[in-house]
């Protein structure tokens, strides 16, 4: 196979690996929303709730595995980056949790900690992660 034919291939199942993590990840946001936001406006049994809140645990899953495998399929310098990333997020998603946990705790902020407050500043800590780490690698 010849090494244009081999990165092809590459491109190929990156590009696949990449739409199936996107697909699971819509598919879990979907159902998050659907959990959250049913029971409020779609349904009042807590069957329903329960039956919701598991397909979207299922769904999370199915985004973690696709996930790992579109990692997998990265190059070494890619896996690199996102490793970086993700670290950071998680470091920085630890320290800022619980600070913001603690201040809440002791009533020296006037409304409730949020998770939702989190897995935004996880996410915009990630997005700067990789944003960084292409910078460093080009």
């Amino acid at each position: 196979m010849s090494p244009l034919t081999q990165n092809q291939d590459w491109k190929n199942t990156n590009k696949h690996n990449t739409t199936r993590l996107a697909t699971w990840t819509l598919a879990w946001v979907i159902s998050m929303a659907v959990a959250n936001f049913g029971p409020q406006f779609i349904w009042q049994q807590d069957l329903i709730t329960i039956m919701a809140i598991g397909t979207n645990f299922m769904m999370g899953i199915g985004m973690i595995l696709a996930n790992r495998r579109q990692l997998l399929g990265l190059d070494e310098l890619q896996q690199k980056i996102q490793l970086n990333a993700m670290g950071l997020s998680l470091g920085v998603g630890l320290i800022v949790g619980l600070s913001y946990s603690n201040l809440d705790t002791t009533n020296l902020i006037a409304g409730h900690a949020e998770i939702s407050h989190l897995v935004i500043i996880m996410g915009l800590t990630y997005l700067v992660g990789i944003i960084l780490g292409h910078r460093k690698y080009q």
